[in-house]
C-alpha cells in the first residue's frame, strides 16, 4: 500500500494541495516526495556537475545552508510552516553543536536534515585526504550527538562549503554514499544586497530553468525577508515544491528513467549514446595485432621507438604496407681540369700590369731611370715597380752610353718571355753612383 501511495505521488505531482494546510487554504504547500538512492546518483546540481534531481516541469526543491541560527533559522521554519513547504537543511557541524534544539526541530518539522561540514571551510578543493574526512565525519557526528545518535534521522546528503568541489571530498564521499548536492540556481543570499535582490535573483532564475533546486541561506537576515514573496510568486505562477529524503530498507527509490536526471533530457530523436559499448566493438575479440616494424616508422617517432625498446616488445611482424621507395641519388657531374696555359698571362699584357703601381713605385722608377750602373751592361732591366708609366718607359730616351754622342739613339731589349722587363741604357757613372746610395729594394 506504501509503495502504491508513493507511486501515486510520483504519477501525480499536485497530490499535495494547498488544502492539506491548516490555517492556509492559498499555501504553496508540498506537492510531492521522492526517493533517492545517493549511490546511484551520487552526485546533483548542474551548477557543478551534468545530473539533478527528477523534477518534472516548474517543480522546485528548496534547500537552505550553515544553520541552525535560532535568530533566523526559527523565523524561516516559521515561513515554511505557514505554507506548508518541506525543505533540506545542510548544517553545519559546529552550529549544530552549540544549537542542538534547532536541529531537532527540523527534523519535528519534516524537513530532511544533512550535512554542511564541521566548520564550512571554504578550501575543501586544496585539503588532503585526512583533513577532508575529518571535516565530514565530525560534521555528521556533531549533527548525530544533537538528534540523540538517531541515524535514521540523518540524511546521506551533503553540500561541499562554497561549492569549493574537487576530487578527493567527492570521491571520499561516494566511498562513504553520501549524495554531494550542488544547486540548479543560488539566490545570492550570502552577499551583502537587499531582500528585493534577493528575491529578484531568485525568481528571475527560477523562470530561466523552469524547474531544479534553489540554494538558499537560514541565518541570513535578507533571505528572512525575500522569502514569503518568492514563495507567494512561486504559487502565483503555477510552480510546486518537491521534498526530497534518501531511500532506505524500506523505503525504495522513486522509479525514474535515465533522461529524469537530466535539466534538458534528450528528445526521442536524439540518441542517449552515441558510440558503440566496449564489449560491441568490432576489435575487442583480436587477441593480437601485428606490430609495427621499426623499419616502417618515420625518424619523428624517435619516442615511440625508445618506448618499444624500453618495453621489451617481442618479434615485430611485418605489414603488408606499401615500402616507401628512397629516390636514388642523381650523378655528380664534373668538369675537365684547367690547363696551365690557362692562368699564363700573355706577353702584350705585362705593361698593362705594369700601370697598376702605385705613385710611389712610379717615383723609383723614374729615378733609377736616371742613373747609370757602374760596370752594367748598356741595357739595364727595370722591374715592373719603378716604371713611371708603361708608355712612357716604352718611348723615354735614355743617357748615352760613355764613347757615344748625347742623343745617341735608343736601344731597347726585347722583352723576355719570363718576366718580360723593360731594358734601358743608363748615362753616367756618376749619376748611377748617386742613385745606387738611395737604392730601395722594389
Amino acid at each position: 500500500m506504501g509503495a502504491a501511495l508513493l507511486g501515486c505521488c510520483f504519477m501525480t505531482p499536485q497530490a499535495g494541495l494547498a488544502a492539506d494546510c491548516p490555517g492556509n487554504p492559498n499555501a504553496l504547500g508540498t506537492s510531492r516526495t521522492i526517493v533517492v538512492d545517493p549511490r546511484e546518483h551520487p552526485r546533483i546540481g548542474t551548477m557543478q556537475y551534468p545530473e539533478t534531481l527528477p523534477l518534472a516541469d516548474h517543480e522546485v526543491v528548496l534547500t537552505f545552508d550553515d544553520g541552525p541560527l535560532p535568530k533566523y533559522s526559527n523565523q524561516v521554519l516559521a515561513i515554511l510552516a505557514s505554507q506548508c513547504v518541506k525543505a533540506t537543511f545542510f548544517t553545519i557541524g559546529s552550529q549544530a553543536r552549540f544549537n542542538p534544539e534547532g536541529v531537532r526541530k527540523l527534523i519535528a518539522a519534516g524537513h530532511t536534515v544533512g550535512t554542511h561540514s564541521q566548520n564550512h571551510p571554504l578550501t575543501m578543493n586544496k585539503m588532503p585526504l585526512e583533513k577532508v574526512r575529518q571535516e565530514v565525519d565530525d560534521g555528521i557526528a556533531s549533527t548525530l550527538a544533537a538528534l540523540n545518535g538517531d541515524k535514521s534521522k540523518l540524511a546521506p546528503f551533503f553540500r561541499i562549503p562554497g561549492l569549493m568541489r574537487a576530487e578527493i571530498p567527492e570521491a571520499y564521499l561516494a566511498s562513504q554514499g553520501i549524495q554531494v548536492w550542488s544547486a540548479d540556481f543560488p539566490a545570492d543570499d550570502w552577499r551583502h544586497i537587499s531582500p528585493q535582490r534577493v528575491y529578484d535573483l531568485a525568481i528571475q532564475r527560477i523562470e530561466a530553468k523552469h524547474k531544479g533546486i534553489l540554494l538558499l541561506h537560514d541565518i541570513q537576515p535578507r533571505t528572512v525577508a525575500a522569502l514569503p514573496r518568492i514563495l507567494n510568486t512561486l504559487k502565483e505562477r503555477g510552480y510546486r515544491i518537491v521534498h526530497v529524503v534518501p531511500a532506505t530498507a524500506d523505503r525504495p527509490a522513486t522509479p525514474t528513467e535515465p533522461q529524469q536526471w537530466f535539466m534538458r533530457p534528450p528528445t526521442e530523436t536524439v540518441a542517449i549514446t552515441r558510440w558503440p559499448q566496449i564489449p560491441n566493438f568490432v576489435f575487442t575479440a583480436t587477441r593480437t595485432l601485428p606490430a609495427p616494424v621499426l623499419a616502417d616508422m618515420d625518424w619523428r617517432d624517435a619516442e615511440i621507438l625508445d618506448h618499444a625498446q624500453r618495453a621489451r616488445v617481442g618479434a615485430s611482424v611485418r605489414t603488408q604496407w606499401p615500402q616507401p621507395q628512397l629516390s636514388q641519388p642523381a650523378p655528380v657531374s664534373t668538369l675537365p681540369t684547367p690547363a696551365a696555359d690557362v692562368f699564363r698571362v700573355p706577353e702584350a699584357l705585362d705593361l698593362t700590369l705594369l700601370a697598376a703601381r702605385t705613385a710611389a713605385d712610379r717615383r723609383l722608377a723614374r729615378r733609377a731611370a736616371t742613373a747609370p750602373v757602374a760596370g752594367a751592361p748598356r741595357a739595364q732591366a727595370i722591374s715592373t715597380g719603378q716604371t713611371r708609366h708603361p708608355m712612357q718607359a716604352a718611348h723615354q730616351i735614355p743617357a748615352a752610353a760613355p764613347g757615344q754622342l748625347h742623343g745617341a739613339p735608343l736601344r731597347v731589349a726585347p722583352l723576355a718571355a719570363s718576366n718580360a722587363s723593360l731594358h734601358v741604357a743608363k748615362r753616367t757613372p756618376r749619376a748611377e753612383a748617386s742613385a745606387a746610395s738611395k737604392r730601395m729594394p722594389d
